[in-house]
């Protein structure tokens, strides 16, 4: 057992804390996975120096910067040693497709995450639509709301478990519903992006509401009002 109680104040609730240090790589995967929610889920599109298409998704994935505009992947080795087809494929080709997975999109994301054999158009199996990239060869999902294609910029070899990619983003397609193009503003609603949770768990982000950050006056002056959901 490698929890133990703490005694918090007397006016917050019991606490449990873990030692990860104490903990097996599994044991820290449930515990991460199960509180860092939701997580955006990148369906990943890459190529291999042949030009054979291969589509992941990924929740370990989320953006960094917008200046460079940068996206992070966390890419997972196979079990039994080697990189997947998208770590593999983002070396020789030094480039990926972020498609973001909608309410659509998700049974296809999930065809996706089968463990085909290398060689096998996941696409393809899903049904799902390859469409040219423009300045990358990997192509882009056409059911997608939203896609990146990125430029390697670095990856971080973080132990013998993982990898994390970072790419810049140097071109974007939206599905015109979801986007105002002279406001650059992304819809929400018309995105109905997925969110992964702990286990097999997946959220929709339609329970929306605005929170705006609030000024020191507004803070000061009625901090009910400044602060409630809009």
């Amino acid at each position: 057992m490698h929890a133990r109680p703490d005694t918090p104040p007397a006016d917050t609730a019991p606490v449990v804390t873990f030692d990860f240090a104490a903990l097996t790589p599994r044991e820290r995967y449930k515990l991460l996975i199960g509180a860092v929610v939701p997580r955006p889920i990148a369906l990943v599109t890459t190529v291999d120096a042949q030009g054979v298409v291969n589509a992941a998704p990924f929740s370990f994935f989320n953006c960094l910067s917008a200046d460079p505009a940068i996206l992070a992947l966390g890419v997972e080795y196979r079990q039994v040693g080697g990189q997947k087809d998208t770590g593999r494929n983002v070396r020789e080709t030094l480039s990926f497709t972020v498609n973001i997975v909608s309410d659509a999109l998700l049974a296809g994301m999930n065809v996706c995450a089968v463990p085909f054999e290398p060689g096998i158009d996941e696409l393809a199996e899903a049904g799902l639509t390859a469409m040219p990239g423009v300045k990358v060869p990997c192509p882009w999902i056409g059911q997608a709301p939203a896609a990146f294609e990125c430029r390697h910029h670095t990856t971080l070899g973080i132990g013998n478990s993982r990898e994390i990619i970072l790419g810049e983003v140097v071109y974007a397609h939206f599905r015109a519903d979801t986007v105002d193009a002279n406001r650059h503003y992304v819809d929400p609603v018309a995105l109905d992006a997925i969110g992964r949770m702990g286990g097999h768990g997946y959220a929709t982000t339609r329970d929306y509401f605005d929170l705006p950050t609030m000024s020191v006056d507004a803070w000061r002056g009625d901090p009910a009002l400044a602060n409630a959901r809009r």
